[in-house]
């Protein structure tokens, strides 16, 4: 199947499709145009199916860290595994790096403490609570895919153009 052009140069096509792959995948949905929807449901489903099978590659690993005495101390990792890791890189140039917001009633300590060690939070998203929910949900249904829906809401006032709303399921 060919794609679609959505009437833009090559890069400023890409980089609408990233933006709004990565919104969807952030905030679990967009509003947009119809021919929009399509090409951002075809790349996220791609993004969460590569998550989904790569998402356990995990290995327990020995680390010598330095604690506050000084001293040696020899500490189990859990780091990703070959395959995951690659996945992550992969998705990493597939989407932008969104970055958590603080929240109005959040104080400044709370924020950096809830983000600290966490320096690609879109990708964490993605491996530890979108994959782990869409690999549930494929073993009860049995099946893969389907991870989004487009709903269409009409046309637009001023341009007449077909809008939907598109969603993680």
């Amino acid at each position: 199947m060919k794609p679609k052009k959505l009437g833009r140069p090559t890069d400023q096509r890409l980089a609408i499709l990233r933006n709004q792959v990565s919104v969807l995948l952030w905030n679990g949905r967009l509003e947009t145009t119809v021919t929009r929807a399509k090409s951002v449901r075809s790349a996220a489903e791609k993004i969460l199916t590569q998550a989904i099978r790569t998402y356990m590659d995990t290995q327990k690993v020995d680390k010598e860290v330095v604690n506050s005495k000084g001293v040696k101390v020899t500490k189990k990792v859990l780091v990703d595994g070959p395959q995951k890791l690659a996945a992550r890189r992969s998705i990493m140039g597939k989407v932008y790096d969104l970055h958590e917001v603080k929240t109005k009633e959040e104080t400044k300590r709370a924020f950096t403490a809830r983000t600290k060690n966490i320096n690609h939070p879109l990708i964490e998203k993605i491996f530890n609570e979108l994959a782990p929910r869409y690999a549930k949900r494929a073993k009860e249904l049995g099946q893969g895919g389907g991870y989004t829906r487009i709903l269409r809401l009409g046309n637009r006032r001023g341009d007449d153009a077909e809008i939907a709303i598109i969603e993680l399921v």
